[in-house]
């Protein structure tokens, strides 16, 4: 049957994963450092991995495919899921998603701190990158994260990820106005040393990537930085 699906121009493909994250059917995986389809059957044509590709590497086009299959979508889903659980069975996490059998090696007296002893990790205001001025005083070496607005509901300790740095939020789908121009003039102002990128698993979150990526090139400025992905559910991925 004719119908629209995805199609991945694997010469632009820089096999970053975002619509990997973005596809909710599971239908894209990294084959040799490159976005693929891995069935026809997984892709609806709906296209939510397109807004976050850095690329333009993926369009939605109309060809003879096999047929949407719901069902066999919901299989993998729950397979990818049992495998997922089985692995976090094996290990535990750390905040930064790092496999750790120590985990659990909290002492007693960090268990028992009392909620008045508990004070926030942000060190700045504001907060919000559209509010902040690109020469304040606490970007000067500073180490930088980046937040999606929704990540300080969905993970509960968020404030461990804050922990001794410059913590800037925001939405790109809510927010008016391109966040790359603001990033750049940090980075260009500032000597940053590093950059945490915290998002959701969405598609939306896509654009505080190619934000931060775009405002690296305007500001001729490469920092250290990694992605923190948080699932709907409050994991790390």
């Amino acid at each position: 049957m004719i119908r629209k699906i995805v199609n991945i121009d694997k010469e632009k493909c820089n096999g970053c994963g975002i619509c990997i994250t973005a596809c909710h059917e599971g239908a894209l995986e990294l084959v040799d450092g490159k976005a693929t389809l891995v069935s026809d059957i997984y892709c609806d044509g709906l296209g939510d991995c397109l807004p976050g590709c850095p690329m333009d590497a993926i369009n939605i086009i109309e060809r003879s495919a096999e047929e949407y299959d719901d069902d066999a979508v919901q299989e993998r889903i729950k397979s990818k899921n049992e495998k997922k659980n089985r692995s976090m069975d094996i290990m535990d996490f750390t905040p930064f998603g790092m496999a750790s059998h120590n985990n659990k090696s909290k002492t007693t007296k960090e268990k028992e701190k009392s909620e008045e002893d508990e004070v926030s990790a942000l060190k700045q205001w504001p907060c919000q990158i559209k509010l902040v001025q690109p020469t304040a005083v606490f970007f000067r070496d500073a180490e930088l994260l980046i937040a999606a607005d929704c990540t300080a509901y969905a993970y509960r300790d968020m404030h461990s990820l804050m922990e001794g740095k410059v913590t800037l939020i925001g939405c790109p789908k809510l927010d008016e106005g391109d966040y790359s121009e603001k990033l750049a003039l940090i980075l260009e102002k500032n000597n940053i040393k590093s950059l945490k990128l915290v998002r959701m698993e969405v598609p939306c979150c896509g654009g505080l990537e190619v934000a931060i990526k775009n405002a690296m090139l305007k500001s001729g400025k490469v920092i250290p930085w990694e992605v923190v992905v948080i699932s709907r559910d409050g994991r790390i991925l």
